[in-house]
């Protein structure tokens, strides 16, 4: 989901709805000038809390929400895992931002432009964050293998080249991409882009650990109760899932 979108209070709301519907794991997206990987949905979501009347949204505004919800939510609380660029980070300076990200209880950090091999002075100043790494259908053998051994907590695989956003039809060759991916990592792997359906995220969750669901979710942020429906659908057809 979009931090600040539409508005701080709404998006707080979601955050309870997402945890309350059966949300395992909540991706919390930074608002941000240039989101490469992002669709049209998340990037309007993004503009729009930007330049939000009651104040712009960016990463220390993404980080206080976190916190408040952190904070209310308690333990039952699923881990929070932010998802930014690397401008953001360089710019709050990465020490710092690390440690605001662990004072205010998130777990993780999701970079996509951050490749692992690249990454050496994030993961030296973020000891306790979980960084999680992105795979790609065009991901070599070499590549698999650092993004595997970099990635902590999880694998972001991407199921198909392009930005995110809803897709009509799954890729044919995703359970070979996902095996792939296993094959290069001992932690779980997610699946991302294009899933948009509970029956979409079923047959993903049929090979792989965990299911992501971005565009489909922001979309449903400007009302709780039809966000907090669909997600309660999404998390039953992930959870009871059969795998081949």
């Amino acid at each position: 989901m979009m931090a600040g979108y539409p508005t701080r209070a709404e998006s707080l709301a979601a955050l309870h709805a997402l945890a309350e519907a059966g949300a395992d794991l909540i991706e919390l997206g930074v608002p941000y000038a240039d989101p490469l990987a992002d669709g049209p949905v998340i990037r309007d979501a993004a503009e729009e809390a930007r330049f939000a009347a009651e104040g712009a949204f960016g990463l220390a505004e993404t980080i206080d929400l976190a916190r408040e919800f952190t904070q209310s939510a308690g333990d039952d609380a699923p881990p929070v895992a932010l998802m930014t660029y690397l401008n953001p980070l360089m710019r709050a300076g990465l020490p710092k931002a690390a440690s605001a990200m662990l004072e205010a209880g998130i777990g993780g950090v999701i970079v996509p432009d951050l490749p692992p091999d690249m990454a050496a002075p994030w993961l030296a100043a973020s000891g306790g964050l979980d960084t999680v790494f992105l795979a790609a259908p065009t991901s070599t053998p070499e590549r698999l293998t650092k993004v595997g051994e970099a990635s902590r907590g999880f694998v972001y695989c991407v199921s198909s080249t392009g930005v995110t956003g809803e897709r009509a039809e799954l890729p044919a060759e995703l359970a070979s991409l996902v095996a792939r991916v296993k094959a290069a990592t001992r932690l779980p792997v997610a699946v991302g882009f294009g899933v948009s359906t509970p029956e979409q995220a079923s047959a993903v969750a049929r090979h792989a650990d965990g299911v992501i669901v971005g565009s489909a979710i922001v979309k449903r942020q400007r009302d709780e109760a039809e966000l907090r429906a669909f997600v309660t659908l999404l998390a039953g057809a992930v959870h009871g899932a059969s795998r081949p």
